[in-house]
């Protein structure tokens, strides 16, 4: 009995690891693509069974040209697995329109948007730098993730092309259609030997048997779940096209494509352009002084009562000065410059004026 119960232990064994080294097969011989094209493996995508022959179809004679080369082309494209991600940078003059017409325009076209921020600018710089020179108004941008469904990805690409001036922009695509494949082959492999570990379950008679074949299938299930959730996201990059739009709001579009100029054309180009920023300027000027008329208005006021106070302040030193001097007894009256001599200056320290001079006579001279 015991030697029974050995064997189908040994059996079981054998099951598990024969199952296992099935695993491992399979998982390594999915990694090749030959395999696949030489053995016409098939595999589901949402549903759809796809054929290796034609994904790797060889171009024939008649195919080199005309219409039968891109049918060919379009199948060989239509079987693969591709995730497309674009890069879009563009300018607008009118930014609220074109932001609610993109989102629209997502809607119609049955995709979604994954993310939006959305700046509206500083008052700091909408009022204290000059965006002649720069092309920014207000510094008004968004930043958007869209979802489009593959099929219509192009279609998006264009609108936003035509109703925008695109200054950047970047198109990539991946094809994952052999990691696809070996996913799904790696997962066909997996649940047939879920499903023979299952039978192996209901004929084991042992804690041991049964502690080890389940030990196994949680191995297994672990790796499906992985495989599947690998999968579910290449399904939904697959049939959701990424574009990743930035949007930017200025006065002037930034040209394209440059053309070599004339200098007689560049000088008038460069003077009207002088012209346009001194209208600018001055209109710039009467509305930064009609908003900052109260602020000027107050500065005024206090250089006003500035003034005012200093004036006080100074005629109350005078009249204080003047009190002083009163005090001290009075002015001193104006008094000529002496023009007399020392001799004659009288006893009380006051110069009188000298006596006025006289006539040379006869009798004066006799006199002296």
């Amino acid at each position: 009995m015991n030697l029974n119960r050995r064997r189908k232990g040994i059996y079981l064994m054998s099951a598990v690891l024969f199952a296992a080294m099935l695993a491992g097969c399979g998982a390594s011989d999915s990694k090749s693509g030959a395999y696949y094209a030489e053995n016409g493996a098939s595999y589901d995508s949402y549903g759809e069974d796809y054929a290796t022959d034609e994904i790797y179809m060889p171009q024939s004679d008649t195919a080199a040209s005309g219409t039968g080369s891109t049918n060919e082309q379009g199948s060989v494209r239509a079987g693969r697995k591709l995730i497309k991600t674009a890069n879009f940078s563009v300018e607008t003059l009118q930014f609220d329109d074109l932001l609610v017409h993109v989102q629209d325009k997502t809607e119609e076209l049955g995709g979604y948007v994954e993310s939006m921020n959305v700046y509206n600018g500083s008052a700091y710089n909408r009022y204290n730098y000059s965006y002649y020179d720069t092309g920014y108004r207000n510094d008004r941008s968004a930043s958007l993730t869209l979802r489009i469904p593959s099929e219509n990805m192009d279609a998006f690409l264009t609108y936003v092309g035509e109703n925008s001036n695109v200054t950047n922009r970047s198109v990539q695509e991946v094809d994952v259609t052999l990691d696809y494949v070996d996913l799904e082959s790696h997962k066909k492999t997996l649940l047939a030997e879920q499903d023979r570990l299952l039978e192996l379950m209901g004929q084991a008679e042992t804690l041991e048997d049964i502690i080890t074949l389940e030990s196994r299938l949680s191995e297994i299930r672990y790796q499906i779940e992985s495989m599947e959730s690998r999968l579910r996201t290449y399904d939904n990059q697959i049939t959701y096209s990424t574009l990743y739009l930035d949007i930017s709001e200025v006065v002037e579009l930034t040209p394209v494509q440059v053309e070599e100029k004339t200098v007689w054309e560049r000088i008038g180009e460069g003077f009207v352009k002088s012209l346009t920023n001194i209208g600018n300027g001055c209109r710039e000027f009467f509305v930064w002084f009609v908003v900052s008329l109260p602020y000027l208005l107050l500065i005024a006021l206090i250089v006003f009562v500035i003034v005012r106070v200093i004036m006080f302040i100074a005629k109350r030193q005078d009249k204080k000065r003047e009190k002083r001097m009163a005090a001290m007894g009075g002015t001193q009256p104006y008094m000529a410059p002496y023009q007399g001599t020392y001799a004659q200056m009288p006893s009380g320290g006051q110069p009188t004026a000298p006596a006025p001079a006289q006539p040379v006579t006869t009798e004066n001279k006799e006199q002296k």
